[in-house]
């Protein structure tokens, strides 16, 4: 049942606001789960910072590996999202366990201040819908938050540009290009793990990137 009353609110604010919801339904508890693997991992108390948590079915999931040291802040810039989220952490059990290692905030992701803030950034910011400068502004803030040996792990939905391309015009079909380059150009770079989830309206690939080195495997190089 929470799913569908999920999914309403989704599909309502999606038809509103689109370009910055980027899908008409929230994400399964497939792609949910394939988010937070690095979370299930081995590690100490560590501070995350989830970007888009939409209705919160991202956000559930990262509370069940919550450790009791650990501190979560969420980012959303729709009004309606950060109303339901907080609606949650007042009513909902799972949730309000967990009220006094959250923060809630209202705002973009490019306005969050602070710098190697976050050991881990989960993102689901529908980054194919933004304009090439907002994207590399983007992913410049997940540097900027990043620990040294921190994890951003987001998603994209699968084959997302090349099934719109041909039903573009040619600037769009120009946009879609070039933040295609500039994703690429990191998964390249920094990519450690993908997972391919087809139980998602669409199938979706979920890209863990590690964007600074971790000093500690640095030495351990140097030293062997």
């Amino acid at each position: 049942m929470r799913f569908w009353v999920e999914c309403g609110d989704f599909f309502r604010e999606s038809r509103r606001h689109f370009r910055d919801t980027g899908a008409v339904l929230p994400s399964s508890r497939f792609l949910a789960r394939a988010l937070v693997t690095e979370l299930k991992k081995a590690r100490g108390p560590s501070r995350i910072l989830e970007v888009g948590p939409g209705t919160g079915s991202v956000t559930s999931q990262i509370l069940r590996y919550l450790l009791p040291q650990d501190q979560l802040d969420l980012v959303e810039l729709n009004s309606h999202f950060v109303a339901l989220l907080q609606k949650r952490f007042d009513q909902e059990s799972q949730f309000r366990r967990h009220q006094d290692q959250v923060r809630l905030f209202h705002d973009a992701v490019e306005k969050l201040a602070g710098e190697a803030t976050y050991d881990y950034i989960i993102s689901g910011l529908p980054l194919n819908n933004f304009p090439v400068a907002q994207v590399r502004e983007i992913f410049r803030v997940f540097n900027r938050l990043l620990k040294p040996g921190g994890t951003l792990s987001y998603y994209e939905y699968a084959w997302v540009r090349q099934l719109k391309s041909p039903f573009v015009d040619r600037r769009e079909r120009r946009r879609l290009y070039r933040v295609g380059r500039v994703i690429g150009q990191y998964i390249r770079a920094y990519q450690v793990r993908r997972q391919r989830v087809f139980m998602n309206v669409p199938p979706a690939v979920v890209r863990h990137l590690r964007l600074k080195p971790d000093p500690a495997l640095i030495r351990q190089h140097a030293a062997s």
